[in-house]
């Protein structure tokens, strides 16, 4: 499809956040809703892996309503989370955001916490991760062994790769578009969990600030959730990979 820009007319706000859909008809247009109500301007990309249920056509209904704040860019068919970032992040260097946002559809992540996200990176942060284990564990509606399962892979990660974070598989982050601009984009490898480890991790090789912004992470009510024991499997044996390659690649200062 021919590349959508916002209206050259508009001023383009700061920031823009990149919600990758697969099947969320159930929850895309209450959280579209929500978004666009925020206080801060925020404009948001959809990045569609041709949802069999109709949810790039429910965004392009919305579409119509705020036709200057909200964009879809659809793929043929289940690429990985990973590679509908990458093309999401591409997109907004493209339109020079200063802010660039990661986002779930399903409301595991509070809308209302991209403000204090963004702020974070306003007050000097490079990037922002909205962590569930900064402060004690804060997930709701998930079962013991997952809660268990999510903060010792973090427990792991960090023994692994040296990085003082706590919530290394954390999703939901702001980034300064210097990030971005700066970390070779088609050099990441992974595609799930251990994507968003590798992000982290490289960011923080290049010298960028990176900083945890404790959030309530609560599972999601409707829709089914894309976890899977393989994107559990790359996270484990990533990490390893991550840090051998580490040892023979230059990170230039960011």
């Amino acid at each position: 499809m021919p590349d959508q820009k916002p209206n050259s007319e508009a001023q383009v706000p700061d920031s823009i956040v990149i919600i990758p859909t697969y099947n969320e008809k159930e929850n895309i247009e209450r959280l579209l809703n929500k978004v666009f109500s925020l206080e801060h301007d925020f404009h948001v990309l959809i990045i569609d892996d041709g949802s069999p249920d109709g949810t790039a056509q429910i965004v392009k209904r919305i579409q119509i309503d705020y036709p200057d704040r909200l964009f879809i860019e659809e793929r043929a068919g289940k690429q990985g989370l990973g590679t509908a970032y990458i093309h999401g992040f591409k997109w907004a260097i493209a339109h020079q955001y200063d802010y660039i946002f990661e986002m779930d559809a399903d409301f595991s992540h509070n809308p209302d916490d991209l403000i204090r996200l963004r702020q974070a990176c306003v007050d000097g942060a490079d990037v922002a991760v909205g962590s569930r284990y900064v402060k004690g564990v804060n997930v709701v509606n998930w079962p013991m062994s997952r809660v268990l399962m999510s903060y010792f892979a973090s427990v792991y990660v960090r023994f692994i790769t040296g990085i003082d974070i706590q919530d290394a598989t954390a999703g939901f982050k702001c980034y300064k578009r210097k990030v971005l601009e700066t970390v070779q984009l088609d050099k990441i490898q992974f595609v799930g969990y251990a994507f968003q480890i590798e992000m982290k991790y490289t960011a923080i090789k290049h010298g960028f600030k990176v900083v945890e912004v404790p959030i309530i992470f609560t599972d999601r009510t409707v829709g089914t959730s894309k976890m899977s024991t393989r994107i559990f499997r790359e996270a484990f044996f990533g990490v390893i990979q991550m840090r051998i390659n580490a040892i023979f690649r230059k990170y230039p200062e960011g």
